[in-house]
């Protein structure tokens, strides 16, 4: 009898194991919400493709995605903590090309590596940036702003989602192109680096489209140029900088997006996740709402996309290291 008990304990035991691992097997993920992290503040181009996308995901994939900002150390602090999460696909990262830019600029002094570090999984769109400037600026071309920055007693200042981001190294670029002599002041995010730009207390800040559109056209800003080969159909006034005779480095000058997990994710939950956002950046609907926002859908699978990270720390280590940027 106790042989009977104890090989019935043990038989339990091994079935309820069996259930678990049965429940967490990648085929039948996702069966709880999933966490899309991103390394900013609310409010920035990162964040509002999130919160743009989240509910497509939710029926796409038939449980909650769920967007959870972690702001901190320039993106550092919600790379790392995507990175060392288990790799079950449940805490995925939607991470801007900073994650590539930050790379190149810290390749020294950190030994945070995305490429080693994460699984592709999919990119998801891209969006050209726009040059904002402060009402109370008295330029609205870019040749009225390299005047006054000649000409003005104190040096005009930037303000970036944070060093290494997008909005940081691209007005890198237009500095080195231009010749405007300006001082930087790292924000958080995006959102609080905008806000900071209406109250008139920093003069200029490079922004999605998505982000300065309504803004701009509430007047509440000034937009003097965008990043695109063309005009942005959202701010169709907005001349480019190639329009305004600015001819800048070979490197990317947008927003591109893609999704990442820790290294280690399961096939199955990596075709998953992809399947969900290739159908969500189909979709009639969501396309028409981002055009409105000038985010192009760009789904590509894992394999492009990490090519993508690679060939982005490879371009801009480049020009980082041509024009001496330091990490501040």
């Amino acid at each position: 009898m106790l042989k009977f008990i104890r090989w019935s304990l043990i038989t339990c035991a091994l079935a309820g194991g069996f259930s678990s691992a049965q429940a967490q097997a990648p085929q039948s993920y996702p069966d709880r919400p999933v966490r899309l992290v991103v390394a900013f503040v609310p409010g920035g181009a990162t964040d509002t493709l999130a919160r743009q996308i989240s509910e497509d995901l939710h029926k796409a994939l038939g449980q909650a995605v769920v967007v959870e900002n972690r702001p901190g150390a320039n993106g550092y602090l919600a790379w790392n903590y995507v990175a060392s999460s288990d790799p079950d696909g449940y805490t995925l990262l939607l991470a801007e090309n900073a994650l590539g830019i930050s790379q190149a600029l810290y390749k020294k002094t950190q030994s945070f590596d995305p490429v080693k570090q994460y699984d592709a999984v999919a990119a998801v769109a891209t969006a050209p940036l726009v040059l904002c400037v402060a009402n109370r600026l008295n330029a609205n071309t870019m040749a009225e702003l390299i005047a006054l920055s000649r000409n003005t007693a104190q040096k005009l200042n930037y303000a970036s989602a944070g060093i290494g981001s997008v909005s940081h190294l691209t007005f890198e670029v237009v500095k080195a192109a231009t010749g405007i002599e300006t001082v930087h002041v790292p924000y958080k995010g995006g959102g609080q680096a905008m806000n900071d730009l209406i109250a008139g207390h920093i003069d200029m800040n490079m922004a999605s489209v998505a982000v300065a559109k309504g803004l701009v056209e509430a007047g509440k800003i000034k937009a003097v140029a965008v990043t695109s080969e063309a005009r942005s159909p959202a701010l169709p006034n907005v001349p480019t900088l190639k329009e305004q005779g600015i001819k800048t480095a070979d490197v990317d000058l947008r927003f591109w997006w893609g999704v990442f997990g820790p290294t280690g994710l399961p096939e199955a939950v990596k075709a998953r996740f992809a399947k969900a956002v290739e159908t969500v950046m189909a979709d009639s609907g969501v396309r028409e709402r981002m055009a409105k926002l000038d985010m192009e859908p760009g789904y590509e699978p894992a394999d492009k996309l990490k090519q993508k990270l690679v060939n982005e720390i490879a371009n801009w280590d480049k020009f980082i290291d041509e024009h001496g940027i330091k990490p501040e």
